[in-house]
């Protein structure tokens, strides 16, 4: 039962959170559920932008790495990592994409960042093949996600300040 408890006081009903391989939602309910004649208390957490619902129980919030959203200072640092240098291995395609998928599922602001840096093209750049266009919108869309729920601004407006910092440098 202590455990219960923790995860009540971590976080609550109304809280913005992370599910790092869905991205941003908020906590709506507890529910009690019976998964397998065992009962379970979850977080029903909702998930606007994939008009998606999921369920977590109390006991699977550390498995599946739910978290509260990134501070102010780490969304920065985040999108600091946009004016670097992209950073292009000389690997395969699918082994790269592989890596990009895995950081895009950390829910990590930081490495899904990385991602976006290192898969953005600038007009006069070769052109990228289409999976790479679709793994570069799915990363920025999780990065804008996470910061319109930080700063609490818009999804477009969000986006917008990722495209402005990336066409900066």
């Amino acid at each position: 039962m202590t455990k219960k408890k923790s995860y009540k006081m971590q976080f609550s009903i109304g809280d913005q959170v992370v599910y790092p391989s869905h991205g941003v939602g908020q906590i709506t309910s507890i529910e009690k559920m019976e998964i397998n004649k065992l009962k379970v208390h979850c977080f029903k957490i909702v998930m606007e932008q994939d008009k998606l619902v999921v369920k977590i129980p109390f006991e699977k919030l550390e498995e599946v790495k739910l978290r509260k959203l990134s501070t102010k200072k780490d969304m920065q640092h985040a999108l600091g990592l946009l004016k670097g240098k992209a950073k292009v291995r000389r690997i395969m395609w699918s082994r790269r994409a592989q890596e990009y998928n895995q950081k895009i599922n950390s829910g990590d602001p930081m490495l899904i960042g990385e991602v976006v840096r290192d898969l953005y093209r600038k007009n006069n750049q070769p052109e990228q093949s289409f999976s790479e266009r679709q793994m570069f919108q799915s990363a920025i869309e999780r990065l804008a996600r996470e910061l319109a729920a930080v700063e609490k601004i818009d999804h477009f407006s969000a986006t917008e300040k990722i495209e402005i910092i990336l066409q900066s440098k």
